[in-house]
């Protein structure tokens, strides 16, 4: 009986399945790019500003006074996954560390005749105003930061050929929704109502005004 004969290396790769073949395919795509990187590293690289001029776009008056701040921080897991391939495949996780800060403000533009009564001697004032409310959240860009990102096969070549890869707006704007809830939690406009107080008795009575009543409602 004749002995089998080993097939070559080349006859052995061809009888690869389609799919292991495919697999080493990205594999090799993947540590191209990853050797374009390096190359960047080793040749240097310039960045070259050419933003055009700010645009002036339009002009409010603001009538409010900005009583309070808080600065917050938190940290934010967000995962995306497929139902029907496993997360090394397709899915994405992100720890973002969002830091940002949230003003409480009193509105002073809009009180009416009635809002504000001064007694005929000019010793006594009264003042009815608004509830203090909250900006939206700013997040603060030099202080937020992703810790890491996990990204499956299928998002990495996905990335390739979006314009904007590894965009992080998701996880930008869970932190923002993140941190105005804990702005709400915190009682700041409570802080921010007990400052403006503070302020116009200070104003008025600097102005000869003994007695300073200020409330807050409707």
């Amino acid at each position: 009986m004749t002995p089998r004969t080993a097939l070559p290396r080349w006859a052995r790769a061809a009888r690869l399945p389609l799919w292991t073949k495919a697999a080493v395919a990205l594999l090799v795509v993947l540590a191209g790019l990853s050797m374009v990187h390096r190359l960047d590293d080793v040749f240097g690289t310039e960045t070259h500003d050419r933003s055009g001029p700010a645009l002036l776009k339009s002009v409010r008056d603001m009538s409010r006074y900005d009583a309070a701040a808080g600065n917050y921080q938190v940290v934010v897991d967000l995962d995306k996954d497929s139902k029907y391939l496993p997360d090394a495949i397709q899915g994405t996780r992100t720890l973002y560390i969002g830091a940002g800060t949230v003003n409480a403000y009193v509105n002073l533009g809009k009180l009416g005749p009635g809002d504000v009564r001064v007694n005929d001697k000019r010793t006594s004032a009264t003042l009815r105003l608004p509830h203090a409310r909250l900006a939206a959240p700013t997040l603060d860009t030099d202080r937020s930061y992703a810790v890491s990102k996990q990204r499956g096969l299928l998002d990495r070549l996905g990335d390739l050929f979006s314009d904007n890869p590894g965009d992080e707006r998701a996880v930008r704007q869970l932190a923002a929704r993140h941190i105005g809830e804990a702005a709400r939690d915190s009682n700041l406009t409570g802080r921010a109502e007990r400052n403006t107080t503070e302020m116009l008795r200070g104003l008025l009575r600097s102005l000869g005004f003994r007695d300073v009543n200020v409330s807050y409602g409707t």
